[in-house]
């Protein structure tokens, strides 16, 4: 409420005089918004954390109440301008209204800082922002009330419109395909087919479960016949109708029967709310398999499931809402409460590190130490650059000196009060001045605030190391970093959207175009196999071809396991005609680069003009980088996907399955 006053007077009203007679800067000086961020002295910010300070632990004493401070109407009695409210029925009146406007004002504090961040001013008339890239999009299909054009993620920022409607194509297939999932998730819930599935497999609809547990029920043939469908539908069936994005001519619900919607009005109308269902679909669906993956259904009562791991430490420190208990990762399945609470002692400390390297990360920006940080070295405080800069100008001796206190203050100062996480008698903010926190209440709420803290302070560390490794400085306008050796391949193969261009390690830090191609060449060769790879792991699951692998040695097809378990078992000629094969394709197929385009060999849709199948590859330059950006994105899934599955293979001995199935491994 403060922040939202303080937003709003300086546009009509400012102090008279020096905000720093020191450094001749006026109050008048002094934009509004967060603009005055870096232009308020770091003085007048000591000044303001110092008084919120002293109010916040020395002069606001509750009383018991929550908010309840003994101070009366606007908190005049801070002044002598009023007593409390003695009436506890206008009091706590007073204080839901309190809470009401307090919740309005935290939504307009965001949405002030959300518009001076996009437009240079919390408010003003939006018709005044003629130029801004936010305009491009605005009468395209989806832009609908109250949100309008939302993009926080700053996709669009370049006003490719191509790349626009490709996104928002893709949008409407994603929110198709959930609102079918959405329906498939539910209607079996109530009716099912009669009759088999597969008759071969004795296998009926009804023996079919609900939900993923269907996923490994399902036949591979079944399972085939989907991808057939829905691949045959999207290369011959589905034909864009002119330049409209989603239409196919297929009208109402897509059944074709009753003719395409003539009227473009009602047709936008009506894709513009297929476009809201899908959304809500897509939000419905993610949903879904998240309950249903935690607790075994997608829907339900959570009070019913009373023997999950997940209840055990529904008690403890840092279990806050909204989200109570947290573990998707299953840190906390074998119930062990020593582990848990050596996690939540870990957390604490990595917060409170965080927190500190947060404000160790700010503060040089507008505060350094007078004098000498090395008088032997003529170093100053004021030469040390700020972040990760930093790491190599600050001698062997100062790192010396933080990991030595840290250590001592490690082994020697803190030590646990009783069997209570992060609990070290230290008072508030540790100083151990005022004594320690004797309510256990009061002292658990204070840890349960610090971890919250914490976990943000985590998260924004890490966010100011990314971008300080990525443009040199932890904050700051993109725009300015036009010299930065990320800008060279900005529109390279396989720089897309959200993340642009991505090197955190710095490797296109030289600027080399012949190293970045050749580094995007093996990125599409690796992407490529690892696709080949992903496939390979899954078909031998519900097929394998008929016959002899080997007739010299009598081994079948159908005898070879699955995974990481079948390297020693296919014979050492099946490797080498592997080997072969994969060789002569990149001697002699594969050889020759088109265009100098990495990856570009002139094949064609899937590759397919190399076995005759197409006589052309794909002549359209834009197009042809559309689909290499394509299939670099998915060998990148592919990549991550099969070193998902080795991984799992190798610890289960299967690259999938019911972690319950594996009583012998050596994780239990």
């Amino acid at each position: 409420m403060f922040a939202t006053m303080g937003y709003i007077a300086p546009e009509y009203f400012k102090f008279p005089g020096f905000l720093a007679p020191s450094l001749d800067l006026k109050f008048a000086d002094v934009p509004s918004g967060l603009k005055a961020l870096n232009v308020v002295p770091a003085a007048g910010w000591a000044q303001i954390v110092a008084f919120c300070g002293f109010l916040e632990l020395v002069y606001n004493k509750p009383t018991g109440e929550p908010g309840n401070y003994g101070k009366g109407n606007l908190g005049l009695g801070s002044i002598g301008l009023g007593g409390s409210v003695q009436d506890p029925t206008l009091r706590a009146k007073k204080l839901n209204a309190e809470l009401a406007n307090g919740r309005l004002a935290m939504f307009a504090i965001i949405g002030m800082f959300f518009q001076d961040g996009l437009t240079g001013s919390a408010w003003a008339d939006w018709a005044l922002y003629t130029a801004s890239p936010l305009r491009a999009f605005e009468g395209e299909l989806g832009i609908q009330a109250p949100v309008g054009f939302w993009d926080p993620l700053g996709y669009t920022a370049d006003g490719d419109v191509v790349f626009f409607r490709r996104r928002r194509e893709t949008e409407l297939k994603h929110g198709r395909i959930a609102m079918f999932a959405c329906m498939g998730y539910i209607t079996p819930e109530y009716f099912k087919f009669p009759g088999y599935l597969s008759p071969k497999m004795g296998l009926q609809f009804a023996d079919i479960p609900n939900g993923l547990a269907a996923l490994s029920k399902v036949p591979g043939q079944g399972w085939f016949q989907i991808v057939a469908f829905l691949g045959c539908y999207e290369l011959f069936i589905n034909k864009p109708v002119g330049n409209e994005v989603g239409n196919y001519g297929k009208g109402n619900l897509g059944l074709g029967l009753l003719g395409p919607v003539k009227d473009p009005e009602s047709r936008k109308k009506k894709l513009s709310a297929e476009l809201a269902n899908g959304r809500l679909a897509m939000m419905a669906i993610i949903g879904m398999f998240f309950q249903d993956g935690l607790t075994g259904s997608a829907w339900g009562d959570w009070a019913l499931y009373t023997g999950s791991p997940l209840r055990a430490f529904e008690g403890e420190l840092g279990i806050q809402a909204p989200i109570g208990f947290w573990d998707p990762l299953g840190y906390t399945a074998d119930g062990d409460v020593v582990f848990f609470r050596r996690r939540r002692e870990t957390e604490l400390k990595h917060g409170r590190i965080a927190m500190f390297a947060c404000m160790g990360y700010i503060t040089p920006e507008y505060f350094k130490f007078p004098g000498y940080l090395s008088p032997k070295m003529g170093l100053q405080f004021a030469d040390i650059p700020n972040g990760l800069a930093a790491l190599s100008k600050v001698p062997g001796q100062g790192w010396f000196q933080i990991v030595a206190f840290l250590g001592c203050y490690e082994l020697f100062i803190n030590k646990p009060v009783g069997n209570e996480v992060g609990n070290y008698g230290k008072g508030n903010l540790g100083l151990g001045l005022l004594g320690p926190v004797k309510d256990p209440e009061s002292r658990k709420k204070k840890l349960s605030a610090e971890l919250a803290n914490g976990r943000l302070a985590m998260m924004a560390i890490i966010g100011m190391f990314f971008q300080d490794g990525l443009t040199g400085s932890a904050w700051g306008d993109w725009a300015l970093y036009t010299a930065s050796p990320l800008r060279a391949f900005e529109s390279e193969t396989g720089i897309q959207p959200p993340v642009g261009f991505w090197d955190p390690l710095g490797l296109a830090a030289s600027g080399n175009a012949a190293d970045f191609k050749r580094r995007r060449e093996v990125e599409l060769k690796h992407g490529r196999v690892s696709m080949f790879a992903t496939i390979g792991y899954i078909v031998p699951e519900y097929f394998r071809i008929p016959g002899n692998l080997s007739n010299y040695q009598g081994i079948k097809f159908a005898e070879l396991p699955n995974g990481l378990a079948a390297l020693s078992k296919v014979p050492s000629l099946g490797w080498f005609q592997i080997v072969g094969f994969a060789g002569l394709t990149e001697v002699m197929v594969y050889n020759k680069e088109e265009n100098n385009e990495p990856g570009n060999y002139g094949a064609g849709f899937l590759g397919l003009r190399t076995v005759g199948i197409m006589n052309t590859g794909i002549q359209e330059p834009d197009l042809r980088k559309k689909k290499l950006n394509t299939e670099l994105a998915n060998g990148r899934l592919a990549m991550m996907a099969i070193m998902g599955m080795l991984f799992q293979d190798g610890l289960t001995g299967s690259a999938w399955g019911d972690w319950a199935l594996y009583t012998a491994s050596p994780l239990r």
